[in-house]
């Protein structure tokens, strides 16, 4: 089986992507199992980042879901499903503080 999550972290690190996080969000997302994280030091750089992710993942024959964000690139979401890999420009990744958004425990609800 192919571990994308793998793929997609030697591709970031490949193109020197900073600050990378892999977070393993199962007990908090019916809908993904890791978040990714990484920071682009420029639109250029989080772009290159990003299509390289893809790139990696597709000679390994795993295609993503889907990619948002490429025409700015201060965000760019690549999405396989089980896996969701965010690169995003510093300021973007501090204002939006993903990591302390998905370490959160959920609040239960009373009924």
């Amino acid at each position: 089986m192919t571990d994308i999550k793998k793929i997609a972290i030697e591709a970031l690190e490949d193109l020197k992507g900073k600050d990378i996080v892999a977070m393993d969000v199962s007990e908090l997302s019916d809908v993904m199992d890791t978040l990714i994280i990484c920071t682009g030091t420029s639109n250029r750089q989080v772009k290159s980042l990003a299509n390289n992710v893809v790139e990696e993942g597709k000679q390994a024959g795993v295609r993503p879901i889907g990619v948002e964000g490429l025409e700015q690139g201060e965000w760019v979401l690549v999405d396989y499903g089980d896996l969701v890999v965010h690169v995003m420009l510093a300021d973007v990744r501090s204002f939006y503080d993903l990591e302390k958004l998905w370490s959160m425990t959920p609040a239960s609800r009373e009924e």
